[in-house]
């Protein structure tokens, strides 16, 4: 098949295109870099034309109340785009339990492309992936405070990003399953733990102090960003690590 990935040049958009011409398909990348605009549209028809499938892996370039307006624009112009097109599979990329926190303007933005996908005119399909492994440095560094981290004791499941890359491409590569497929990492921690973790691998000397009012993921409530139901992943947090 001929595979249109747009936001084919980032983290995982490299590996599913890697992933899926290794199995023989045709995927092609497509990214600013190349010349598309997806809030535009510039280069967007070109881009998915003679596609099969089109895996839609752009992102916010925040995650504030801006978020949402991103979402909705960068669908309507990529479903316009892919219906015109012919395209018979579309593919986003999504986060567990983001209907489950709205106090957060990301989760509320994904919650609604999500939704546009749904209610489109192409067959879909949609992947929600817990949190990624690549992202705890980040993490860490949102409420880093001298020698001291303060965390929440949410609960996540940390997934390596080529993990997410795997289930993404067996997907894209599928018929549409007209609906959201969980894939999630083997392991429960809460962050504070994924913290001390990460910290004492790295020889960092710092010390995580739980703080339930710390950062992002403190307005989660209960276990929403994890699924023990969901597709389970491979790669376990310490095995990533080293």
């Amino acid at each position: 098949m001929k595979i249109a990935v747009i936001g084919g040049t980032g983290l995982i958009g490299s590996q599913v295109v890697k992933n899926l011409n290794a199995a023989g398909h045709q995927a092609v990348p497509h990214s600013q870099s190349t010349g598309i605009d997806v809030i535009s549209g510039q280069g967007l028809h070109e881009a998915v034309a003679g596609a099969d499938v089109v895996v839609n892996l752009t992102n916010s370039p925040t995650f504030d109340e801006a978020s949402p307006a991103f979402f909705q624009t960068s669908m309507d112009n990529l479903l316009a785009a892919a219906q015109k097109g012919g395209v018979g599979h579309f593919v986003i990329l999504s986060i567990v339990g983001t209907d489950q926190v709205p106090e957060l303007d990301y989760y509320r933005a994904k919650s609604l492309q999500e939704d546009i996908l749904a209610a489109g005119p192409i067959p879909y399909s949609i992947v929600r992936a817990t949190q990624f492994m690549e992202f705890m440095d980040a993490v860490l560094s949102w409420t880093a405070d001298g020698d001291t981290v303060r965390l929440p004791a949410t609960p996540i499941q940390p997934i390596a990003s080529k993990d997410v890359a795997n289930a993404v491409a067996e997907v894209a590569a599928g018929a549409p399953l007209n609906g959201i497929r969980n894939i999630a990492g083997p392991e429960i921690f809460t962050l504070d733990e994924l913290g001390r973790i990460t910290l004492s691998h790295k020889g960092d000397k710092r010390t995580i102090v739980t703080d339930p009012t710390a950062g992002m993921f403190a307005v989660v409530k209960g276990d929403v960003l994890t699924d023990k139901d969901a597709h389970l992943a491979a790669t376990r947090y310490t095995d990533w690590l080293s």
